[in-house]
């Protein structure tokens, strides 16, 4: 099953964001070694910056969806203010369907 993880950073959080990147990136490539990363990205205020993050991951249980998210780099450096975890259905342009 898919899961978005649905990140909004803290406000003033950008440099936090920087500082915790390349610890967050090399989180990301091991979760899509392992097949579990489908999409990430930022979410952009309109200064263009980042103000979040979409990530979305596949797993069995939305217990693990929140286990993911509990182990990125970034919320556990204290970047998001909130995390909402919602199941997602694919349906346009999914590789896999």
């Amino acid at each position: 099953m898919l899961f978005a993880l649905l990140c909004t950073d803290k406000p003033g959080g950008l440099q936090l964001r920087l500082d915790t990147r390349p610890d967050h990136l090399a989180y990301l490539d091991h979760l899509n070694a392992r097949g579990i990363l489908k999409i990430a990205g930022p979410f952009l205020g309109a200064d263009g910056k980042p103000t979040g993050s979409l990530v979305i991951v596949k797993t069995e249980t939305l217990e693990e969806a929140k286990a993911i998210a509990a182990a990125d780099p970034y919320a556990k450096a204290g970047l998001f203010s909130n995390v909402e975890i919602k199941a997602y259905n694919w349906v346009f342009n999914n590789p896999e369907a």
